[in-house]
């Protein structure tokens, strides 16, 4: 062998291993809540379980989601994260500041890490679907946010009485015509 040549390996891998490439990851803007909805707005939901409820929006989360409350005493509906695409916001607005909703985030709704899902034997012996428990936090949450939200609901004229209706198109209304 001389100096010029070099030495070849012993190893050839089976495969064509490629390099990895640096992958350039894109830093997410954080969502954007629409003008028309702030704290105290009365929003209008379109789907879910309580889709046609009017209900009163308190914050938005860092998700991008709106922490909502029917309050539940009025319509039943309870503090929930919804969708802003799935919401009217309408002209109406109610004073929220005397509601502490800084406890209540995203982790807040987050299922809990112990219930394992069943396996296929489980599945098929089980009787009947476990019945969804309402933990005791949230409602004692519930009930804290309710009473300062009813505080603010009785001191305008006939908003109780417009929370607790249902929102309902007919055949004859024109949605594209009418200011929520």
């Amino acid at each position: 062998m001389t100096a010029t040549e070099t030495k070849h390996p012993r190893y050839y891998p089976a495969e064509d291993v490629k390099p990895t490439k640096a992958v350039h990851k894109v830093k997410q803007n954080p969502p954007r809540v629409r003008k028309s909805i702030t704290p105290g707005t009365i929003l209008i939901l379109l789907a879910g379980r309580f889709r046609g409820k009017r209900v009163v929006c308190l914050k938005s989360l860092s998700s991008g989601l709106l922490l909502v409350s029917g309050p539940f005493k009025i319509n039943g509906v309870p503090l929930r994260r919804v969708n802003q695409a799935y919401a009217i916001a309408t002209s109406t607005k109610v004073d929220v500041s005397g509601v502490d909703v800084a406890s209540i985030s995203d982790d807040y709704f987050s299922r809990s890490k112990d219930a394992k899902t069943e396996g296929e034997d489980e599945f098929f012996l089980g009787d009947a679907p476990k019945p969804a428990v309402v933990s005791d936090q949230r409602k004692e949450d519930q009930k804290k946010v309710d009473a300062a939200l009813l505080k603010a609901v009785a001191a305008e004229p006939m908003l109780e009485a417009y929370l607790a209706a249902q929102f309902t198109l007919t055949s004859s209304d024109k949605p594209h015509k009418m200011k929520f």
